[in-house]
């Protein structure tokens, strides 16, 4: 009979495998009903069933029943804000019920600092299979529905020697060693070319602060870290942090508005592990401080609920361009944007709307040069809407270039306007 279920089965199951793997990913605009989502499971579920029933085949003619215990465990490293998880929490949920062997663990991974960094985590979503020995089976960081099913179907498949109970639990024990990986996942990672070794992690406690690195490692950190009065060591870019924890400390930074500059940890192993035992800080990210290490994302968040953050790093809150535009025109009732000084004006029009004010401002009046400040030359244009100078402006509020000033003279209406 079981011979049978897999014959009829597998021709449908390639089927189905090839209509699931076609839809597009459930959060995508044309596949947000659960229908579909219930399909993509679905196809899922009925592929398998015909992978496992042909297994299960195979293992009775030559053993005569099942092999006992677990065949290994399935950690799934995951982030509700990320798009492919309703779908990768689909799949497993399908794969639970045709992979008996299998013990399936969902880890999010944004509160779970200490197994991210035991098993090397850098990409959320990032699934790990793990041998009933320990040993990893295979690391697969994306969310490739096909490469997770295929490597879940192979650890189902193989034969389980030992059953441990606490198997599970033991693999995501914070104070466990990280298991080794075997040449499986190496293979598997290899062909989806990239990393699987888990990052370095020293223990703070019994790490000098100044240990003996390489003195090109040790002077790119010094070079790093003196590069910014605030640095941000991250994984990824401010503008796409590749992991939760950096994406955090970003947002974090950016609403107490501290200005920062930011470096790519993933960009060199050398320094990636380095900076660890340099700083005796054992996870990223880091911030730093006029090159003093302040700490992590806990740390970050601690501060910032107790106050303002800038003012508790000792630094000064970064003023957006719009901020300082508005600062500028208001900081006198009348104020003149032109080119060189009321006293020394550097184009035509300038000297002009100088001339002009002279005669109709009787209280005086401010000018800003904008030679001086290519930012403010620039911004300015877009701030007010108007695309030359000089720029007259009155409590704030834009009047006009040189050709509506000489024409509010004109009418008399000038002089009446810059009266206090």
């Amino acid at each position: 009979k079981t011979h049978r279920v897999s014959v009829f089965c597998t021709p449908f199951a390639f089927l189905f495998v090839l209509l699931g793997l076609s839809v597009p990913s459930p959060h995508s605009k044309n596949l947000s009903s659960p229908l579909r989502q219930l399909f993509f499971s679905f196809s899922i579920l009925f592929s398998m069933s015909g992978l496992v029933a042909g297994s299960a085949s195979s293992s009775s003619s030559s053993s005569g029943s099942a092999a006992p215990g677990f065949s290994g465990v399935c950690l799934y490293f995951y982030a509700d804000w990320h798009p492919s998880h309703s779908q990768l929490s689909a799949v497993f949920k399908a794969l639970v019920s045709v992979c008996p062997l299998i013990e399936f663990k969902s880890i999010p991974a944004e509160t779970t600092p200490s197994l991210v960094d035991k098993y090397g985590v850098n990409v959320v979503p990032t699934t790990i299979l793990c041998t009933n020995n320990g040993t990893v089976f295979a690391k697969i960081d994306t969310a490739d529905v096909a490469e997770i099913t295929r490597q879940v179907t192979l650890l189902n498949k193989t034969k389980s020697e030992t059953s441990s109970a606490n198997l599970t639990e033991n693999l995501i024990s914070s104070s466990a060693s990280p298991p080794s990986s075997s040449s499986n996942t190496q293979q598997a990672n290899s062909s989806n070319n990239q990393s699987s070794e888990p990052e370095p992690s020293p223990t703070p406690s019994s790490t000098p602060h100044h240990p003996d690195l390489p003195p090109p490692v040790l002077s790119k950190i010094k070079s790093l870290l003196s590069s910014s009065p605030v640095l941000l060591v991250m994984k990824g870019t401010p503008s796409s942090p590749s992991c939760g924890f950096s994406r955090q400390a970003v947002e974090l930074l950016r609403e107490a508005k501290v200005s920062f500059s930011s470096y790519d940890i993933l960009a060199n192993p050398d320094v990636r592990a380095g900076l660890k035992i340099h700083s005796d800080w054992p996870t990223y990210p880091q911030l730093y401080v006029r090159a003093e290490l302040q700490g992590g994302l806990d740390i970050l968040k601690e501060m910032s609920a107790e106050g303002d953050l800038a003012e508790q790093l000792g630094v000064e809150k970064e003023v957006s361009i719009d901020d300082r535009l508005k600062e500028l025109t208001t900081r006198s009732r009348v104020i003149v944007f032109m080119k060189g000084l009321p006293s020394a004006p550097k184009c035509g029009f300038s000297r002009q709307i100088v001339e002009i004010l002279d005669r109709s401002s009787p209280d005086g009046y401010d000018s800003f040069n904008i030679l001086e400040d290519p930012t403010v030359r620039a911004e300015l244009k877009r701030y007010s809407d108007w695309p030359t100078y000089p720029q007259l402006y009155v409590e704030g509020e834009l009047v006009g270039g040189l050709d509506v000033v000489r024409e509010m003279e004109e009418e008399g209406e000038l002089q009446e306007m810059l009266k206090g």
